[in-house]
């Protein structure tokens, strides 16, 4: 068996801001992951956080964790894949130290990313859709080119909206935001 506490504080410690260069914000965020997952290990396996191993943290333990951070803790898929990614890179750092661990380390590795929908636009109000078909136009332009800009410019920032509701301008509220799919299995 192999105690976590070492590799973990060599992990934070060392290897994040020196061998990786990543920032100091970043290494508070993993680290914030990892605390909440000894926590969580610690409280179902009934006993003290310097008391885990490396081998305690294994794919169902793991699991277990991410959805109590989405749904215990209320947190957003985004959030959990954050978590994801720290724990991830974690098991990258312990694979290449801890040869026995190695088969663990794939495994947990190998957790899949969820899905997330991605906004490509909030949404616009009437303010912005009347301060954008008020736009002024280049004093040489006619006038059949101000309406044309408008409209294609509503279009280029909300797609799905036909030009004639985008020069109509009359929307009951804000316009509905539409969503990318990122992730495993999006085109």
């Amino acid at each position: 068996m192999t105690a976590l506490a070492p590799h973990l504080s060599a992990y934070l410690r060392e290897h994040l801001p020196r061998e990786r260069a990543v920032s100091p914000h970043t290494v508070k965020t993993y680290a914030n992951c990892f605390v909440l997952l000894v926590q969580f290990a610690a409280d179902r396996l009934k006993r003290r956080p310097s008391d885990l191993e490396i081998e305690d943290f294994g794919t169902d333990m793991i699991m277990a964790f991410l959805d109590h951070v989405e749904t215990g803790r209320g947190s957003c898929v985004r959030t959990r894949n954050g978590r994801l990614a720290a724990i991830r890179s974690f098991f990258r750092y312990i694979e290449y130290r801890i040869p026995a661990c190695l088969d663990q380390a794939l495994r947990v590795r190998s957790i899949p990313t969820k899905k997330t929908d991605k906004a490509l636009i909030d949404y616009l109000d009437r303010a912005e859709i009347k301060a954008l078909l008020d736009a002024p136009d280049p004093p040489d332009s006619p006038w059949h080119t101000r309406s044309r800009h408008a409209a294609s410019g509503l279009c280029r920032r909300a797609p799905g909206i036909g030009t004639r509701n985008a020069a109509a301008a009359r929307f009951p509220g804000p316009l509905p935001v539409h969503r990318a799919h990122h992730g495993q299995g999006s085109a």
